[in-house]
């Protein structure tokens, strides 16, 4: 059972501050719309903001696989067991 807790809680947290983010962008989103913006420029927005998002997943990853292989190569034992 213990070796499922950093799983769990990672996943809640991704999950966490995944909405967070999205009720972010929505809020903004919906700010913006009762303003001067026109319909081009909250699509602009959200497309922007989908490429930020995509780009720190992406980082994120290379660095945990980045992290894998320094531990890997420095000989550090991976086992979770």
């Amino acid at each position: 059972m213990m070796e499922w807790i950093p799983i769990i809680l990672v996943t809640f947290k991704i999950l966490v501050l995944g909405t967070g983010m999205f009720f972010a962008i929505k809020w903004h989103y919906d700010k913006a719309k009762k303003g001067k913006n026109t319909a081009r420029e909250a699509r602009a927005v959200l497309r922007a903001s989908s490429k930020v998002f995509a780009a720190f997943t992406l980082l994120l990853l290379g660095l945990g696989l980045l992290t894998y292989v320094v531990a890997r190569t420095s000989g550090l034992e991976m086992t979770f067991m």
